[in-house]
């Protein structure tokens, strides 16, 4: 049986490497044009070559997005970008767009395509239109159930990659009108330029009562609002495998670096257990508790296994909870043992103790030993953002291992 694929997102240079040290098969990423995320940081040509260079080196796999919905000026250029995608190996470019997808095949023939969730296949005769025309892979659209993904797999013989986890959209596979009318066209979410309306707070108002305002509720009679709990399918990990998905497909690239690498570290366990325990394979209540420590809205399966109900809907808060800080970051090339280089990411002080998660998945306590500046002077804390700071330990800590806390507030 072909193990399923891990795939991360990467906003930057950063969380592409991360995502790779913690375990993920692929990333995928975008250019600075063409993609869906237009605030995510991106890479430019340099760096998406150094990207595919980091990733081929370790075995890894690197997929750039190019599924915009483009007019007739987003055309300009894309024909030299996807002969350079090309030229530098990419693995598979995502395209949502027909005619984008036919200037691929036209000229960047040795160019593998993936057809993007935005083009919101959800049934087995468009995954087969897809695979007809020549695509390797189709990502479906997030509303198809575990069922449907079974019965799709078993009529067409072709990749299918799913969402396993990270936030939702309100819209059809993303296809969101709304940024553009409150932007007046401004924001194009089909641009990957969405300000996320659908998680503002909304009131309604009766046209002859101006200035009174009334919650936007829901009870079990209707009425539904827009702000969707978060996807988390780790727990059901046997499930997508078995329902034939091929990549199990992180959300996140606008995220941050920690976000991206404890998710990926919780699933490359839950992925890893299925194939070493066989029909043994359980569980375990500590990759969910991992979950709990990024940024997140309440979870929730979506339409793994029924149309989602306002169960799915979070109506406390649209922000995000973030239960633990990222607070630092060993440095790479480690010296003697029982010190190392630290990047500092939030303050942190001499004899506080810190919870590590190391790119193997480990998680273990330490108690910060005093601690260096670059000049070599002590110091008793770590105050200034990305500040290098040396740290003695009572135990060797890989490279990457990432540093955090307990938030209390959030």
């Amino acid at each position: 049986m072909k193990k399923i694929e891990l795939l991360a997102p990467a906003g930057n240079m950063e969380k592409m490497k991360m995502a790779v040290l913690y375990g993920a098969d692929a990333v995928y990423l975008a250019g600075k044009g063409f993609g869906l995320r237009a605030y995510g940081g991106n890479f430019d040509n340099e760096e998406l070559e150094e990207a595919v260079n980091f990733a081929h080196a370790r075995g890894r796999k690197v997929y750039v997005t190019v599924n915009i919905i483009p007019r007739n000026d987003d055309l300009r250029g894309l024909d030299d970008y996807l002969r350079f995608l090309e030229s530098i190996h990419v693995d598979a470019v995502l395209i949502s767009d027909l005619g984008v997808f036919n200037l691929c095949r036209e000229v960047a023939p040795g160019l593998p395509i993936h057809v993007s969730t935005q083009a919101s296949a959800a049934n087995w005769r468009t995954v087969k239109a897809w695979k007809d025309m020549g695509a390797e892979r189709v990502v479906m659209a997030r509303e198809v159930s575990l069922k449907e993904l079974a019965e799709i797999h078993r009529k067409v013989d072709v990749e299918l990659e799913v969402f396993g986890h990270g936030a939702m959209c309100i819209s059809w596979s993303g296809r969101c009108l709304l940024s553009n009318f409150f932007t007046n066209g401004r924001r194009q979410s089909n641009k990957g330029e969405c300000v996320q309306v659908c998680r503002f707070k909304y009131s309604v108002v009766e046209e002859t009562r101006p200035g009174q305002y009334w919650p936007v509720e829901e009870d079990e009679h209707g009425t539904y609002i827009f702000n969707s709990k978060d996807l988390c399918m780790i727990d059901h990990v046997k499930d997508l495998i078995e329902a034939g998905a091929a990549s199990l497909k992180i959300e996140g690239r606008m995220k941050s670096v920690y976000y991206v690498a404890a998710v990926v570290a919780a699933y490359r366990k839950a992925i890893d257990a299925y194939y070493e325990q066989g029909a043994d394979y359980k569980p375990d209540w500590k990759w969910r508790a991992e979950l709990e420590k990024v940024s997140h809205r309440p979870y929730t399966t979506a339409f793994a296994f029924q149309n989602p109900d306002y169960t799915a809907q979070e109506y406390e808060k649209s922000q995000p909870v973030q239960s633990y800080d990222f607070v630092g970051l060993v440095q790479p090339g480690q010296g003697k043992s029982g010190r190392v280089t630290v990047q500092q990411r939030n303050h942190f002080t001499t004899g506080e103790t810190l919870e590590c998660l190391t790119p193997a998945g480990d998680v273990f306590n330490i108690t910060v030993g005093r601690l260096f500046n670059q000049e070599g002077e002590e110091v008793d804390k770590a105050p200034h953002p990305l500040e290098i700071l040396t740290m003695e330990t009572e135990q060797n800590l890989p490279d990457y291992t990432i540093l955090r806390r307990p938030n209390h507030n959030g």
